[in-house]
């Protein structure tokens, strides 16, 4: 799920807000991309995956799911491993504060972004929807407490865990989070995705209501244009745990993805641990 996630995140990044012509011209699932902006993170995940990865990890310990324990997760997954891929604002933040108490004193988390959403995929692995949904809601509002950052999140946390605990097929994933939300989810999002929670989550959905394969979904991630970093990574994250879906990624992504101390190898290891919670 996370390695897949991470696949998915670092071909989006080379792609993220680029103009039609090098989606067009580019998007061919033969290599990862450079981004013009940050050629270093290529073959690299971003944002995206570690914040995940934060939160896995503290799923993983066991601790108590608060926010000073989310916060402090965050900060020192970024500590040990600071990249690029954040906003520029939230980059420097991360790089300034020492610990979670202090984000916590100087976050402003008034966001609509799909930041809380990007990483809620591994809250899905709770066995109850209401464990989920609360613990879903105490990390977004983290760091996006407001109410359509909070429900994008829950929304992404709760297809996650459908598919996890196979409650049905992807035929009925609409219905399934709009019963639990009361919400109007449509899935029919065409056009490019702006950075908000809303815009993201009915592009993923959009999606994963498909037949497409997972090289047909990833590619038809980057084509909507915008923030496709994200829904590719949520995309495949989420399709590699509906096993109707046919895996066939081309191998370079797995083959070129980064390998260092917390790559490839690192998120393998990470997505087992998962698996036994």
């Amino acid at each position: 799920m996370i390695l897949e996630g991470a696949i998915g995140d670092a071909y989006g990044a080379g792609f993220e807000f680029a103009n039609k012509h090098k989606i067009d011209c580019f998007n061919s699932l033969t290599t990862y991309e450079t981004h013009e902006l940050f050629p270093e993170i290529k073959g690299r995940y971003t944002d995206d995956t570690q914040m995940s990865i934060a939160l896995a990890e503290l799923i993983i310990s066991g601790d108590d799911w608060t926010p000073i324990n989310i916060a402090n997760a965050f900060v020192n997954t970024f500590k040990r491993d600071s990249r690029r891929g954040y906003a520029k604002r939230f980059y420097s933040f991360l790089s300034e504060v020492k610990n979670g108490q202090e984000f916590l004193n100087k976050i402003i988390n008034k966001s609509d972004r799909n930041g809380a959403a990007m990483r809620a995929y591994v809250i899905g692995v709770f066995t109850d929807e209401s464990e989920v949904i609360e613990k879903c809601s105490i990390q977004a509002d983290c760091t996006h407490g407001t109410k359509s950052a909070i429900v994008s999140a829950n929304a992404i946390a709760l297809i996650s865990h459908y598919f996890i605990y196979g409650k049905g097929k992807k035929d009925t994933i609409i219905e399934y989070i709009n019963d639990l939300q009361k919400g109007e989810w449509t899935g029919k999002w065409t056009g490019e995705v702006d950075m908000s929670g809303i815009s993201t989550v009915e592009a993923v959905l959009s999606l994963l209501k498909t037949d497409m394969s997972l090289k047909e979904r990833l590619k038809a991630s980057v084509a909507f244009g915008g923030d496709v970093d994200t829904v590719a990574s949520l995309v495949l994250a989420i399709s590699s745990l509906d096993n109707t879906i046919e895996n066939d990624l081309p191998f370079f992504l797995m083959n070129d993805l980064e390998n260092g101390t917390y790559g490839k190898d690192f998120l393998k290891d990470l997505d087992k641990s998962l698996k036994k919670i």
